[in-house]
């Protein structure tokens, strides 16, 4: 039961299949701009302004495959997608890439989908109405909660209270802003979504500092981009997906070895770093191994930022949400985010 409700997102994928060409990439290039599946409005993953501009690390995510592409993170149509929307577009060729706060699971990945890169580890936590005293998940036995239904949260919601002993009324609605609508209201004492979900809606409350966010997470949740791969009619693209995965690996790569927009032109420079040479360009020919100009990461360095700088731009202490690195850091660092090789 708690399968198929993975499964049942998952398929549209499978029936619609894409109708373009295979060769995204190819079909990406002569376009001229990525097609890119984001959330309608999550703060610091993906949020519209009154201008219309897009902002957010999921947003970032795109605009640097962009500079990758064609040395320009403007070239990017965003498509807002409710969750139950999201697979359907991707399996219809609505979106090249879905950048939507969405978790790797196996059945997804076996389900036609996959996943390039996980762009923000986060995990499963609670929220809840300061003034009810809670402070620890144990003392929510027997609580209302409002959760998504369809997704992964209603699934580890359920199977952390069954594996605990413990009961709840679950209120569930589609999409989440009816979620929170409800939680608002008080149809619920408490609301579970990713932590990132739920720091990111706190601060659109009228007081914040009403409610609070458990410690506590119930589960894993890796977010990242997705393409429709290799149960979607035509779809098979491994260069598409390899430049999405290795533009993540870039920013990471460039965090590591302390390259950033704002010294990026000094370091291609005058640097003696091999290593640095081959990401930027000035060694090596890897950007001909992705398709793309040699210089493919400089442009994301320079026009989008490393990791660090993306990271901070959306969710770090100088923003409303002031989310920890925590798992995010680089592994040196006591986090997991970990680039593979640029050999």
């Amino acid at each position: 039961m708690k399968v198929a409700i993975v499964l049942a997102a998952v398929a549209a994928v499978l029936v619609l299949g894409k109708t373009a060409s295979a060769i995204t990439l190819d079909h990406v290039k002569a376009r001229g701009f990525v097609l890119c599946g984001v959330s309608g409005g999550l703060p610091g993953f993906s949020e519209q302004d009154e201008h219309g501009n897009w902002s957010g690390i999921d947003v970032d995510i795109c605009r640097a495959v962009a500079a990758a592409m064609f040395g320009e993170p403007g070239k990017v149509k965003y498509i807002p997608l409710s969750a139950a929307e999201r697979f359907e577009a991707l399996g219809s060729g609505e979106i090249d890439v879905l950048s939507r706060n969405t978790t790797w699971t196996l059945s997804r990945d076996a389900g036609g989908l996959e996943f390039a890169a996980v762009t923000f580890y986060d995990g499963q936590a609670f929220m809840v109405h300061k003034d009810l005293g809670v402070e620890s998940v144990t003392e929510l036995d027997g609580a209302a909660i409002c959760v998504t239904e369809g997704t992964t949260s209603e699934i580890n919601l359920d199977d952390y209270f069954n594996a605990n002993g413990m009961t709840y009324s679950p209120k569930k609605y589609r999409p989440y802003e009816k979620v929170i609508d409800a939680y608002t209201a008080g149809v619920c004492d408490v609301m579970t979504a990713d932590k990132s979900a739920l720091h990111a809606h706190r601060t659109k409350l009228e007081d914040p500092d009403a409610h609070i966010i458990l410690p506590t997470d119930i589960s894993r949740e890796p977010l990242g981009p997705v393409v429709c791969q290799s149960r979607c009619e035509d779809a098979r693209d491994d260069r598409w997906i390899a430049v999405i995965r290795w533009t993540l690996y870039a920013m990471l790569e460039a965090e590591a070895r302390g390259v950033s927009s704002s010294n990026v032109d000094e370091m291609r420079k005058t640097s003696k770093d091999r290593g640095i040479q081959r990401l930027l360009g000035g060694e090596g020919e890897l950007g001909e191994n992705l398709h793309l100009p040699n210089d493919w990461a400089y442009n994301v360095i320079k026009l989008v930022g490393n990791y660090a700088e993306v990271y901070d731009r959306n969710l770090g202490p100088g923003t409303p949400l002031k989310i920890p690195r925590g798992k995010n850091a680089l592994w040196k660092d006591g986090g997991i985010q970990y680039p593979m090789p640029f050999l």
